[in-house]
């Protein structure tokens, strides 16, 4: 594409457009979505000095992204529409051949229990988080086209009044300074649970999917940080160990399954599948076995669906629930994080997404597939609501766990490499007693901060997509934790 220009006093900007998607997602939804965005844009052009300019059809893979923004002439301003979730590759090679102003609009969806349609709040934090690293700054709105205020809110955003801001982390003091452990019994616990993970080891098998820059890793950072070794698989030593578990361990896995959901829906699964899924428990077993792992950071898709014929979000749910920690999507930190709030909190821990910000509601949205530990379910859900088995909604394989999560106080935490910065993100939440959001293991919950300040925040941060959440109140151990392995905190 051309280069920007800088208009001349009085002349018209030209405003270039993207708009990002995947098939994988609702795409008829999607399609829904950008033409609304569309029709707003078009009002905001009317009510400003600007011409929308660009191709309108949806941008499915970074090629595509790449031959749309070069077919671009000289264009003032870059807009990307974050229609569902994407990786982070489109926006960073966008972000790289466009030095000018650039801005992402993200929509939200309704949460009326079914699947998650377009998860575009996760792409524009995966966005947030890559342009980070790479000191990018941007604009950016996440608002549904059709909300009363969108008009003022979308002109702030194209006139540049709503840029990310910067929000770093601070040096975690009141408890490290303790000069023995009596007279600092937290400083003391915080120390217990750095020396806890010296000499842990987690099993990375397969490498991150590509554009998720939110699970890049060091080893050797890793190591100084945290005393943690990490041992490096390819996907397939998982599906070769899964394909060769005796019947007995699968049977268990069977066993486990039906206990969690009392056997509810595991009968209409097609049954070839779901042996192929209750393998991958079995065969993370033989590699734990094998190897003396305290944790795994898992490739769970596309591979495990398009190669293997199964998914890996129910055994990761059974490991979590046996105080093994499992990251998907190959998140190495994700793991990390997880043995460390396990050890703090002494109770199993859930790796998850955030897929909604209300601020009309002051209320998030926590998601993931189906992989929850079963024990965070709702023990009194509504009619019709209980734990059942359930199929991937993008992917159309079992095994996943469907259920709500519980009501009560939550602690989030992530060892965060946010612009380049190791740091310890800590913050509290309720779950709230509400009906599933979305299909698969999910809880609404109420920040202490705010819904809005939290938005803002993880934004400004740069923060993963990935956080660590755990029932009760543990951020005074988390936090002397964090000032023992050196750690500067950031509180969402």
């Amino acid at each position: 594409m051309n280069p920007p220009k800088t208009p001349a006093p009085g002349a018209r900007r030209r405003i270039g457009v993207l708009p990002f998607a995947r098939a994988t997602f609702d795409v008829a939804f999607a399609r829904e979505k950008s033409r609304a965005m569309f029709a707003q844009l078009e009002r905001a052009a009317a009510r400003g000095n600007f011409d929308i300019i660009g191709a309108r059809e949806m941008l499915f893979d970074q090629a595509a992204a790449m031959r749309a923004l070069r077919a671009l002439p000289a264009v003032d301003q870059l807009l990307v529409l974050q229609l569902t979730f994407t990786d982070a590759d489109a926006v960073v090679a966008a972000a790289a051949e466009f030095a000018g102003p650039l801005g992402i609009w993200a929509a939200p969806e309704p949460r009326i229990g079914g699947r998650l349609r377009l998860n575009a709040f996760c792409g524009l934090n995966l966005a947030s988080h890559a342009l980070g690293l790479h000191g990018r700054d941007f604009s950016h709105l996440y608002a549904d086209p059709a909300a009363p205020t969108v008009a003022g809110d979308l002109d702030d955003l194209l006139d540049g009044r709503r840029m990310a801001g910067r929000l770093d982390a601070a040096p975690v003091e009141p408890t490290a300074a303790a000069s023995t452990d009596a007279a600092q019994p937290m400083a003391a616990a915080g120390r217990a649970i750095a020396r806890a993970l010296a000499g842990k080891r987690i099993a990375r098998i397969g490498a991150h999917p590509p554009g998720f820059h939110t699970c890049a890793y060091s080893a050797a950072s890793v190591k100084q940080l945290t005393g943690v070794t990490i041992d490096e698989f390819d996907i397939d030593e998982l599906f070769d160990a899964a394909r060769a578990a005796p019947a007995a361990s699968v049977a268990d896995a069977r066993r486990i399954a039906d206990d969690a959901l009392h056997g509810n829906g595991m009968d209409a699964l097609d049954q070839p599948q779901l042996n192929r899924s209750l393998r991958l428990k079995a065969g993370l077993d033989a590699l734990r076995a094998r190897g003396g792992y305290d944790a795994f950071a898992v490739r769970c898709w596309p591979e495990t669906f398009t190669e293997y014929g199964g998914a890996v979000c129910a055994p990761v749910s059974m490991l979590g629930e046996a105080k093994i920690p499992c990251a998907c999507e190959a998140d190495v930190y994700g793991a990390l994080t997880q043995m460390l709030v396990q050890e703090a909190a002494d109770a199993p821990v859930f790796l998850s997404d955030l897929v909604d910000l209300d601020a009309a509601d002051d209320s998030g949205v926590i998601w993931h597939c189906g992989q929850a530990p079963i024990s965070m379910r709702d023990p009194d859900p509504k009619p019709g609501a209980a734990p059942v088995a359930t199929i991937h909604t993008n992917r159309q394989m079992p095994l996943l766990y469907q259920f709500a999560l519980k009501p009560g106080a939550m602690t989030f935490a992530r060892i965060s490499q946010s612009r380049n910065q190791p740091k310890f993100v800590i913050g509290a939440c309720e779950a709230l007693q509400r009906p599933l959001a979305f299909t698969g293991t999910s809880g609404v919950v109420r920040f202490a901060r705010g819904a809005s300040q939290v938005l803002r925040d993880l934004i400004d941060a740069r923060i993963e997509h990935h956080m660590v959440f755990v029932y009760g109140d543990h951020r005074a151990k988390l936090r002397a934790a964090a000032a023992a392995l050196g750690l500067p905190a950031l509180e969402l």
